[in-house]
């Protein structure tokens, strides 16, 4: 678990990448608990199921255990204290005389997750035994007492009455919210109660709106040691009689549509008999052990041979159909056999994989356990690229403000511009699985704790100390009473990003008193508390409560405001964002969209735009280009600026001005050149500056892999290995393994009738290496009349004729597309949904900051649906990013 100091300044031991990790064993519960209730789907139709925290259906038979079915992070169950007092029927628990059904330990993953979310919906389907019944009596309650509580829905005679608390209300979450008198009737009836992030407080009974009133303010006041109990209060003296078929907690407010949902779903939508639910388990089993241990092994070691396109000895191992089928040398494997399975003798036999590592002793046993229990293969087809990342599962990492991100931070913060200094003083930020913001990269030595030193005390320096602390106060009072607390604690929510706790308001009033004691004055104060809070972990850290049960939970509304204004501007929240998080509106999905649409405006957004395609291209690297100056000695500096700018400008036009899908990227036929870039391409230079040119007409040119900025990442040689491998990894998200230790990679030159075309068929013919070389180098034939630096030649430098025909090989396909030139080249990967879906990879990558794992897959995928529905452009894949579980949820670790 990481620590944070005491003080507000970094310590000796704070100085790495900050990295929560979950245990293994949490991995695997949280692992199986995500795939229980889409095993369940068919028998739970039609209900909500989005932010679902405890559900109770009372299948069980009988017995002092209520299990809390809801599949989310570690089950909260309840015990019967009286079992004489209950009578289990089908999906039914009546409750006939007074009983205790309470959770035995504090209700922590209800109360953090709506603590957070700010917003909660209780549902119930329910019988009262009469109208008379008062207390109110309990139905649902989150309470220590009958005068201490966080939330209780009750019966009081002939309504219904929910007590909730939050700052607007008492601890007892008085004024209450009641249904209408004589609402209450002794039938089945559907109730259900929500409060959304904006304080809006309804009662629905059977589908239909009864009541709507605010309850104003947060659950920050939540007490997390309250239990949650049924059909009374945990000190049994405000009991409650009658049936309860369905119980369920949400932690966001349910719309209309979704409450009449529930209802038309009926009373009994949760209950599943137990001969259903065994199944549903062992069927979530078999899903949870393929997708986290076998299907990530075939990817690794298997589908480099035996894939849909090589299919060595023809097995494919990648399709469920195909690999059940078997190969030349009979079935590979043989459910429930493992003895018997080809496949397995073997791996078992280290014959396979070939000339690679053998598979660990762990891998071994899964598939040997996985074939003999049957071999269930619950996808049809596995994607390699998916499990890329799988080392970096359960990780938590914390994110530390990048170079860019720092300074845009200070200028939006204290309008200071230290953007020089930064650069200087700061270590540079490393890049990691192709971007610079991964998390898990992001350390803090001690050159960067003595760099936030001294760029702290610049940047005081720089403000008008007393007009900027006027902002939050117009007091200049320097004692500690309430007024400097209340001071501090309103400039540290803009400067740290959100509210301060107790401890962090006493640590930085602290400063006041010492500069008081030592006759100081209030600008003093104010300069070293500012110069304080800079240098703090939370100013050059992203921090989020990253504490739970191991399960992803709402993130509050300042994590969210923070995670928003980072993924759009690179720096952070403004005083609208900040507003609409302190008043709890980012629990509402429609708010967040408008601020996404609002905030999308901004030419910050453009920027940082633009850092991503600088990021993901790795444009930096063409100021440490150093082509050989024999064979091109028109390079220097300034061309490897206009290179960059052009790619920037192009990526500007068509994902800003002209609003495009981003895969169009591949194919514009538009590009920014200056006269000596123009020049460079062939082009007639068409002014002194940077000037548009169409190119529709320009053999070869148009889209970014006819870029220079691009083309140079292939060397003075114009490697078609490298420009290959940019293509099936960076566009067309495909998977590789590194060449074994033993093969010589140095490429023979070229020379009068051997072309790089020529070497890269030899390579691919050869036996040893054409299995993998087939699958990237053709990708890089249609480049192959660009030279090292870019410059367009139909010969090269020995009279050879250059081509720019070829084909390729979309993973998972079995056979290549072929294409006869560069601009079809360009038009296949414009088109290819494919490629679309790794421009979505790349970009919540880089938004997430850091690298997307198996677990990840249904959201991205959600993402790319919903952002190709919108016109597949950047504007609608950012909002698709911001909207999803991605965003609006925070992976936690779990309590030790």
């Amino acid at each position: 678990m990481t620590q944070w100091p005491e003080s507000g300044n970094f310590g000796d031991g704070d100085c790495k990448a900050m990295r929560l990790t979950r245990p293994a064993a949490t991995i695997a519960f949280v692992g199986f608990s995500m795939f229980l209730p889409a095993a369940l789907a068919q028998q739970t139709p039609g209900r909500a199921a989005r932010g679902l925290l405890v559900l109770y259906d009372f299948a069980e038979d009988g017995g002092q255990t209520v299990h809390d079915r809801s599949g989310v992070g570690t089950p909260l169950d309840l015990v019967i204290d009286n079992s004489n007092g209950v009578r289990w029927s089908k999906g039914t628990l009546a409750v006939e005389s007074a009983a205790s059904i309470a959770s035995a330990q504090p209700a922590r993953k209800v109360i953090e997750a709506v603590k957070k979310s700010n917003a909660i919906t209780i549902e119930a389907w329910l019988t009262p035994a009469s109208n008379s019944q008062s207390g109110p009596a309990r139905i649902v309650s989150l309470s220590a007492d009958t005068s201490q509580r966080n939330v209780t829905l009750g019966q009081d005679k002939d309504f219904y009455d929910v007590r909730l608390r939050a700052t607007g209300s008492d601890n007892n979450g008085m004024p209450s919210t009641a249904s209408p008198m004589q609402s209450l009737h002794t039938k089945l009836t559907h109730i259900v109660f929500t409060r959304d992030a904006g304080g809006t407080a309804i009662i629905f009974i059977d589908g239909k709106q009864l009541v709507s009133k605010q309850v104003n303010g947060h659950f920050g006041n939540w007490d997390g040691k309250h239990r949650l109990s049924l059909a009374n209060e945990v000190t049994k003296d405000r009991p409650w009689l009658g049936e309860l078929h369905l119980v369920a907690v949400y932690d966001r407010a349910l719309s209309i549509n979704e409450v009449q949902q529930n209802f038309a779903a009926g009373s009994q939508a949760g209950s599943v008999s137990a001969e259903d639910r065994a199944a549903a388990m062992r069927l979530a089993e078999q899903r949870q052990t393929f997708d986290t241990q076998i299907a990530p092994l075939f990817a690794k070691h298997c589908l480099e041979c035996h894939d849909s396109a090589i299919k060595k000895g023809g097995l494919d191992l990648s399709r469920k159909t195909a690999a059940l089928a078997g190969g030349e040398s009979g079935k590979a494997i043989t459910p429930g056999r493992a003895v018997e399975s080809l496949l397995w003798d073997s791996v078992a036999s280290d014959e396979m994989p070939k000339d690679r590592p053998p598979l660990s002793a762990g891998e071994k046993a899964a598939l040997q356990k996985w074939l003999d229990s049957g071999a269930g293969w619950l996808v049809e087809v596995i994607d390699p690229a998916i499990y890329l990342h799988e080392g970096h599962a359960g990780e938590i990492w914390v994110q530390r403000l990048t170079i860019p991100e720092y300074i845009e931070t200070v200028r939006s913060a204290v309008g200071v511009d230290i953007a020089q200094e930064a650069r200087e003083l700061l270590p540079p930020d490393l890049r990691a699985d192709g971007f610079s913001n991964t998390a898990y990269n992001l350390n803090v030595d001690l050159k960067h704790v003595e760099a936030y030193g001294k760029l702290a005390e610049i940047i005081v320096g720089r403000i008008e100390v007393l007009k900027f602390a006027a902002r939050f106060s117009k007091s200049r009072n320097l004692s500690t009473d309430d007024t400097m607390r209340e001071h501090v604690a309103a400039m540290g929510k803009w400067l740290l990003r959100g509210p301060l706790d107790g401890r962090e308001i006493d640590v930085y009033s602290g400063i006041a008193t010492t500069v008081s004691s030592a006759s100081g004055s209030f600008d003093d104060a104010m300069r070293y508390i500012i110069e304080a809070m800079l240098q703090s972990p939370r100013f050059v850290y992203r921090i989020e409560n990253q504490h739970g049960d191991g399960s992803p939970r709402p993130a509050g509304q300042h994590e969210l405001a923070s995670r928003m204004s980072y993924i759009l501007w690179g720096g952070p929240p403004d005083d609208e964002l900040l507003r609409a998080a302190d008043g709890g509106e980012l629990g509402d999905r429609n708010k967040v969209e408008a601020q996404v649409g609002r905030m999308l405006k901004d030419p910050r957004t453009v920027e940082r735009s633009s850092q991503f395609i600088s990021e993901w291209l790795n444009l930096g690297r063409l100021a440490n280009l150093r082509p050989a100056a024999n064979e091109f000695p028109s390079w220097d500096a300034q061309l490897a600026d206009d290179m960059r700018d052009e790619t920037l400008a192009f990526f500007q036009e068509v994902a800003w001005k002209q609003h495009r899908p981003l895969a169009e990227l591949l194919n514009a036929q538009v590009t920014f050149a200056t006269p000596r870039l123009a020049t460079h391409y062939g082009l007639k230079p068409a002014g002194e500056d940077v000037s548009r040119y169409d190119l529709s007409g320009v053999p070869g040119r148009g889209g970014l892999l006819t870029q220079a900025s691009v083309l140079t990442i292939g060397g003075d040689d114009a490697s078609m290995v490298t420009r290959g491998l940019f293509v099936l990894q960076d566009l067309l998200r495909g998977t590789i393994n590194a060449p074994p230790p033993c093969v010589n990679t140095v490429p023979p030159p070229t020379k009068a009738g051997l072309t790089q075309r020529g070497i890269a068929e030899g390579r691919i013919a050869d036996n040893n290496c054409g299995v993998c070389h087939a699958r990237f180098e053709p990708l890089a034939f249609g480049l192959e009349r660009f030279d090292g630096v870019g410059a367009y030649h139909e010969q090269d430098t020995h009279g050879n004729q250059l081509r720019d025909d070829g084909e390729v090989l979309f993973p998972g396909e079995a056979k290549p597309v072929a294409y006869k030139s560069s601009a079809e080249l360009m038009n296949l990967l414009a088109s290819s949904p494919r490629v679309s879906e790794s421009l979505t990879w790349k970009v919540t990558q880089f938004a997430l900051g850091r690298p997307l794992i198996a677990a990840d897959a249904p959201s991205v995928a959600a993402i790319h649906k919903a952002a190709q529905q919108n016109g597949g452009t950047y504007s609608s894949l950012i909002t698709a990013i911001v909207m999803s579980d991605l965003v609006q949820n925070t992976r936690t670790e779990k309590d030790q």
